[in-house]
């Protein structure tokens, strides 16, 4: 590659934790502890954000707010939320590790990207005491990134562009229209367009179908259908500049990308 300088990954739904799976039972039980059930889908929506501002959004939905209100006798305020955040962590890091498990593809094409020369760059909004648990697991299956930047490393998360910002001069890039940012969540994407990138949205194993792969292949060829069309949609309504399936489809877009730059063309 002689344009395409870095690949920036999610990884929830990305590159590990197929369906984007492990905030989702923590959230649940978090919100249960505190006598304000949520649902899985109510749990999903502003999936991809740092995790405070996830759970600020969570408890700004109007049912959530009113059912808080009706437990607590306040509509939730900074230090509810606060007191959300601190039993959430614990539970969201305790069963990080166990969904570690590199999305099939992953591996292979994140190693023809450095073949290529491609530095693999990953942001994420996981705090470092969460992803420290995944790290590990991922690496042993092949997938290790060059640099990994955090909610908590810069002032604000996504959908702003700061970590990609911190991740370029770590990968040693200067033009962030020769990077391309690759996420399962509307809000990573407009994370990768604030910055300036390329995005590529991955439609089936993350967040918008949010089942494990035995569940998906296993679905009725007209449900899926109805889904992917879906998580293709809302993906390409936030912006995103191409949608594949998994990471596993990456490597021609990226082909098709480094064409476009050599033709002087612009995110």
């Amino acid at each position: 590659m002689k344009h395409v300088k870095a690949v920036i990954f999610d990884w929830a739904g990305t590159v590990v934790d197929y369906g984007s799976r492990a905030p989702m039972g923590a959230f649940v039980e978090t919100f249960d502890e505190f006598g304000v059930p949520i649902s899985i889908d109510e749990a999903r929506g502003p999936m991809g954000m740092a995790k405070r501002p996830h759970i600020a959004a969570l408890m700004a939905l109007p049912r959530v707010a009113k059912a808080w209100e009706a437990r607590y006798g306040h509509v939730p305020d900074d230090a509810d939320i606060d007191a959300v955040y601190d039993v959430f962590v614990p539970k969201n890091v305790a069963v990080a590790a166990q969904y570690s498990n590199v999305i099939p593809g992953v591996a292979a094409v994140t190693a023809a990207l450095r073949a290529d020369g491609v530095r693999i760059g990953s942001t994420t909004g996981y705090t470092r005491e969460i992803i420290d648990q995944i790290v590990p697991g991922a690496a042993a299956q092949g997938f290790q990134a060059d640099s990994i930047v955090c909610t908590g490393d810069t002032p604000e998360g996504r959908p702003s562009p700061y970590m990609i910002y911190r991740t370029l001069p770590q990968l040693g890039v200067w033009l962030a229209r020769d990077a391309i940012k690759v996420d399962d969540t509307e809000v990573g994407i407009e994370e990768g367009l604030n910055g300036g990138t390329w995005a590529v949205g991955v439609a089936v194993s993350g967040n918008a179908f949010g089942m494990t792969e035995e569940q998906v292949h296993a679905l009725p060829l007209d449900e899926y259908t109805r889904r992917r069309e879906a998580a293709v949609e809302r993906l390409r309504a936030a912006g995103a500049h191409y949608v594949i399936d998994s990471v596993a489809d990456l490597l021609p877009v990226v082909s098709e990308i480094e064409s476009r730059l050599a033709r002087g063309e612009r995110p």
